[in-house]
């Protein structure tokens, strides 16, 4: 197909097809070793606008210019899987940072998630459950 012809290739695609071929995409680049690209793209889902234009929200800077080096093969990846050569992937910088976690111990991941949804303690008594400390 030329050039000309990928221009007006259009077809109209869902925010879940967008989601399923990002992720696909995202784990590719898991299995090469771009870790960075990958935790990026599953932090959060590819935000759709009029016109075809998928925004990538990502935490900061350092994550904008390593994404910036593999957007084209992105937005190449998408265009082909979903047919449509108008779509243009931007990233951009959350304005809400969300505190990132690390657990260090199971017993933090535990109750990091109690503190989310306080059943999981409920599950854990009656159920006789013995978290890893």
């Amino acid at each position: 197909m030329s050039g000309l012809q990928k221009a007006q290739v259009v077809e109209p695609f869902t925010h879940d097809q967008l989601k399923i071929y990002w992720r696909q995409f995202a784990h590719d680049a898991k299995s090469r070793a771009l870790e960075t690209l990958y935790n990026a793209m599953i932090k959060r889902d590819p935000i759709l606008l009029d016109d075809y234009q998928v925004k990538m929200e990502v935490d900061n800077q350092v994550q904008v210019d390593y994404i910036n080096a593999h957007i084209n093969d992105l937005t190449d990846f998408l265009r082909s899987h979903l047919k449509n050569y108008n779509i243009l992937v931007t990233s951009f910088i959350s304005e809400n940072q969300v505190e990132e976690v690390r657990h260090l111990t199971g017993k933090d991941r535990f109750a990091s998630m109690a503190k989310k949804n306080a059943n999981l303690h409920t599950f854990k008594k009656v159920f006789n459950l013995d978290i890893e400390y």
